[in-house]
This record gives C-alpha cells, structure tokens and sequence, in this order.
C-alpha cells in the first residue's frame, strides 16, 4: 500500500493513519460469453489486476464521506437518507451499494473513504463492478468491526447486492456477471458461471507462449444511455414469443440451437429474432471454449472468440467502428488466435489471444491503423488475471 494513497487520505479527513484499513477488487475481463448473463446464460470471465482500492476508516455519526484521487470533489451523504442522492454524477454506485446492503440488514456505520480507480472507467473491463464490490467489502467490514461481529464475509452475496444497487439505484438492469467475477475471481483462473443459479467452475487459464491482450478504443460509452437496457429489452421479448412453444422455460438459455431452428419463425420481428439467435448461439461458444481450453486447444478457442465477435456485430449490433477495426487489425498479425469485443459494447475494449513473440507488432500495428482510421489512439494491456475482492494489510 502506497504511503502516497494513505498520506492523501489524511489530507482530506485528518486525523492520523490509525484506524484505517484498505480493501480491493478488480475489473475483469470477459473471455467469452457476451450479453448472456441477463438471459440466465454462460459466460467465461476473469479478474483482472487492475482495481479499485478503497481505504476506509470508520467515523462516530452516520455520515458517509467519499472522495476519488482522480475527482477532488467531495460527496457527503446521511446513510439513513440515501434516496436523496441517485442524480450524483459520482458517488451514486457507492451509494447504491450502501443502501442495499441496509436492506439486506447489514448495520453500517458512518466512513470516510478514500477511492483510488486502476480500471480505466468506460472501458468495458467493470470499472463499475470493482467500485461497487471493493465499496461492498469496506462498508461491511467496518460495520462489523464497529458492532463487534466476527464473521466471514459471503462474497457472492456481496457480488448479488451490488448487482441490484446498480439496478434500483443507478438504473442498469446488469447480469451478474461483473460483479460476481470482481468479487470471486482467483488468480490464473477463468471463471465458467452460470447465471441462472450462480453454479461456477475455476478453470485454469494455460496460454503457453500466449497471453491476453486487452485493447481500449478510449471512446467512453455510458450502459444508462439506453442501448444496454434496450438489448435486454429486446431478449425479453423473444422469450416471450418463444414461450408460446415452449412454454416451461424462463431464460433464453434454456432455448437450445435446435429449439430455435424449429421455432424461430414466431419471431417475427426480424431484430428481434436476430437478438435472440446471438444468445443462443453464443451460450453454445461459452460451453465449447471452457471445453477447448481445458484440452489446451488454443486454436479452437481463437475461432470461437472471432465467431463471438461476429456474432456481436451482426446480430447483436453492439460493437461499431471502433471495435470492429481493433478487432480487423488484431486478425491481420500473425500470432493472433482471436480477437472479439469484451463487456457491453458500444465501445470500451477488445480481448485478444497473441502469441508471446507477435505481441510487440501487434501493438505497434494495430495501435497504428487504428489511430489512421479512427482519428484517436487506442491503448493496450498486456493483461495479468488476478483474485477478487479482499482486504489489503496496511503495512
């Protein structure tokens, strides 16, 4: 823990480094397995190393404090009055988080906290995710700490909590997904999740003489804009046509690809119908990837993250110009397995699999087609996968 991160929180809540403890948890990275999550569906994520960290200290009223190093505008809010602060431009995940965890029962107590953001915001690797389960831990922790409970915190219900903050609170009807991988995520491991009842699997992440590459168009995208909640909308009315002929099922993830090729005519609304083939197609990728990666067959899971891309782009539509050509270029360099969209789209990142000696021209290459056709410079990580969320020891 940096003495710089700790020095700044005494500079804006005084007092001395006593009493304050530091908590984590990062964003991720979806291998596969995209806008399935709300459909009760599979997806293949993983932690990245990339966080937020929260340094929190407790204090003796029911004021909460928070402060961003990046922001310098403090937010000041009453815990027992949290409806009155949904409209903050920042500070409303937070927040969120805070009041859902009240209703959930959790005793808070007031704090001061400190947030320092390693994710790059609008990229589609859960910026959001990382605030509200890194918020999620703190807040418990001191609470428990300020009533004397002693317990072992349930991260996926920290992971659920924050899923419904970002829905009644921030208003983004989100899968599970993010959060469940920013809480639980283990160090070179993919998670394989199914979203209908949380069921998961850590699968061993061996690329050999590969590593992940993560892409950012630097154009920032907002989910509460509407096309997020649209998608999601559009999914919903699929179900319900196909429930006519299928009337036991309650997630499209229970549609299977014959079950759509037998019925797919009820839809008639061709958007629609196009929404609803990504999902189940893409359902079907997320279960063939965890199977390819588990024989290491880097190949097929290459293929399949470039069908997930397509797909994403011609069925789903939520991908543009500057995915798309992130994506084109990244397929052009020798040593590049697959390169596809990751996270909700409309921009923020691309996920490549390059081998070790392609990855310097690959940045180089693709860094510069992009800037010559997009009229920006896109950035790159060579990504490291990390745990979830967790308390940090103030050394």
């Amino acid at each position: 823990m940096s003495d710089l991160l700790i020095d700044s929180f005494i500079s804006y809540f005084g007092g001395t480094k006593k009493g304050i403890r530091a908590f984590r948890a990062p964003g991720r990275v979806n291998l596969i397995g995209e806008h399935t999550d709300y459909n009760g569906g599979f997806v293949f994520p993983a932690a990245l190393t990339m966080s937020t960290t929260v340094l929190a200290r407790p204090r003796s009223d029911r004021q909460i404090n928070l402060i961003a190093t990046d922001l310098k505008q403090m937010v000041n809010a009453d815990l027992d009055h949290l409806e009155q602060y949904k409209d903050l431009k920042w500070g409303n995940y937070q927040l969120g988080v805070a009041d859902e965890l009240q209703k959930a029962g959790y005793s808070l107590c007031g704090c001061d906290l400190l947030y320092e953001d390693k994710v790059p915001l609008g990229s589609g690797l859960s910026s959001s995710a990382a605030i509200e389960i890194a918020t999620a831990l703190a807040l418990v922790s001191m609470g428990d700490a300020a009533k004397g409970i002693k317990r072992d915190i349930d991260m996926v219900e920290l992971a659920k909590i924050s899923q419904i903050a970002e829905h009644n609170y921030v208003g983004v009807k989100c899968g599970i997904m993010d959060q469940f991988a920013s809480a639980m995520g283990k160090k070179d491991m993919a998670i394989f999740l199914d979203c209908r009842d949380l069921d998961y699997e850590l699968v061993p992440l061996k690329l050999g003489s590969h590593k992940i590459v993560i892409s950012n168009t630097n154009k920032k995208r907002s989910l509460g804009a509407g096309k997020y909640n649209e998608r999601r909308n559009e999914c919903e009315q699929g179900l319900s046509i196909l429930q006519k002929a299928l009337p036991d099922i309650k997630f499209l993830r229970e549609v299977s690809v014959q079950d759509f090729l037998t019925h797919k005519e009820l839809i008639t609304d061709e958007v629609i119908r196009k929404r609803v083939e990504h999902v189940v197609y893409e359902n079907e990728r997320v279960l063939e990837s965890v199977k390819a990666l588990k024989n290491n067959d880097l190949i097929q899971f290459g293929k399949l993250m470039n069908e997930s891309h397509n797909s994403l782009r011609d069925l789903y539509e939520v991908t543009g110009d500057e995915l798309d050509t992130l994506v084109e270029e990244a397929r052009k360099i020798n040593g590049v397995l697959g390169s596809r969209m990751t996270g909700a789209g409309f921009g923020g990142c691309t996920v490549s699999l390059v081998r070790d000696d392609s990855i310097d021209e690959f940045i180089s290459q693709v860094g510069q087609e992009y800037e010559r056709k997009i009229g920006y410079s896109a950035s790159f990580y060579i990504s490291e996968i990390g745990d979830g969320g967790q308390e940090i020891d103030l050394v």
